[in-house]
Formats: structure tokens, C-alpha cells, sequence
């Protein structure tokens, strides 16, 4: 039931960034006929990002302002960023963190992603991306150490898509199979569309699936 719930919710935010993507290649979208579509259809999308790291001056704005914070990442690197940095030294507020689990069966998801990567960055591969997942995760450990609303768990689920969800509304992006999130398109979602809730239905799935940093089973 699980495994028929995942693939329904990837299949649904799949299809719309999809189209997102094609709309985006198309030349400048008309941000008015997009919200109007939005809203006649419910999807709930309000902006378009060509690229995931043109989103970070919004998303920081968002994560200033949110009651609660959630995020599933496939490498970790925004984390360390700027955007994050008010998260962990300002007044705490519920933040829920997946992480892919960089100690999981090396036949797993997370060494499938760092294989595709290396077909187009030559320094990259399964190896790296562990490496660089073990070392966000540890930065992750420290910052739980100083904040006790921060809440760490990891995942081994298909490493194939980003979501920073607030009370107010979610980025998401689903990496192209050869390329590095920051290069593949973000949408984000209004907090009272079906994506947003679709996106918040795949995250609570990969949390309950998930283990702590002791290992035990996170969904128990």
C-alpha cells in the first residue's frame, strides 16, 4: 500500500513539473495565465524557478517567517547555506530533516544517484556523494546538539526529488537524472493547493520509513 501510495504521489508531482519544465523552454511564461490555471485547477503553483538555486532569496524569506519547517534533501548542501542559517541560531521552531542514509547498502538509492551524476560531472560518483551526505549529516548532528526542535532522521527511498515545506507553502523539485539539483527546475506550492498536500503526503511517507541516527526505525 505504501509502495502504491509513493508511486501515485511521484507520478502526480512528476506529471506537473513535467509540464512546468516544457512551459519554462518555451520562452518568458505568462505569470497570469499561470496563476489562473492554478487556480482553476488547484494545483496550487505560484512560482516558477528555472533553476532550484534561483529560489533560495524566496525560500529564505519563507523559512524566516514559518511555524514549522520540514525538509527532504538528497545531499544536503543547502542545509549549510545562508538561507538555513536563522533556523539554527535564531529562536527554535519545529524543523523535521531527512537525509539519505550514506551507510545504506552501497547497491542502494543513494549510490544509483552518484552513479547517474558521473555521466555528466566527470569528478563525481557514488563514493563522492556519500562522502558529502556523511559530512552535511555530521554538520546536521551538531546543529540538533545546540537545538533541540531540530529533529534528524535518514532515508533510503529513490534519490530523486527535493522538498522544504513550511506552514505557508513548499519548494519542490525533482532532479533530471544526470543532473545536479541546483540545474533542474523548482516549482513552488501554496499551501492550500493539491501539490502542496501531495508533497507533504510524500514526506510524511519517507518519515515514517526512516531511522534515526541510532538506527532505530523512525515510523515505530
Amino acid at each position: 500500500m505504501t509502495a502504491f501510495l509513493l508511486g501515485v504521489l511521484s507520478s502526480l508531482l512528476a506529471t506537473a513539473l513535467v509540464f512546468v519544465g516544457g512551459w519554462l523552454r518555451t520562452g518568458r511564461p505568462r505569470w497570469w495565465l499561470l496563476g489562473l490555471l492554478s487556480r482553476l485547477t488547484g494545483t496550487g503553483i505560484t512560482r516558477l524557478y528555472r533553476h532550484q538555486g534561483s529560489s533560495e532569496v524566496d525560500l529564505a524569506q519563507d523559512l524566516a517567517r514559518a511555524r514549522w519547517v520540514k525538509v527532504l534533501v538528497g545531499r544536503g548542501n543547502v542545509l549549510t547555506r545562508d538561507a538555513f542559517t536563522p533556523l539554527w541560531s535564531g529562536a527554535p521552531k519545529p524543523v523535521q530533516v531527512l537525509l539519505p542514509d550514506p551507510d545504506s547498502d552501497p547497491a542502494t538509492w543513494l549510490s544509483r544517484r552518484g552513479a547517474d551524476l558521473a555521466h555528466t560531472d566527470p569528478g563525481f560518483g557514488p563514493e563522492l556523494l556519500r562522502a558529502q551526505v556523511r559530512a552535511n549529516t555530521d554538520y546536521m548532528r551538531r546543529v540538533r546538539e545546540r537545538s533541540p526542535a531540530v529533529d534528524l532522521r535518514q532515508f533510503d527511498l529513490p534519490n530523486t526529488f527535493r522538498i522544504i515545506a513550511t506552514d505557508s507553502g513548499a519548494y519542490l523539485t525533482f532532479y533530471g537524472r544526470h543532473e545536479h539539483g541546483r540545474h533542474s527546475p523548482c516549482l513552488h506550492l501554496a499551501a492550500s493547493g493539491a501539490l502542496y498536500h501531495a508533497a507533504l503526503g510524500l514526506f510524511e511517507f519517507a518519515w515514517a520509513n526512516s531511522v534515526t541516527s541510532r538506527g532505530r526505525r523512525g515510523g515505530g
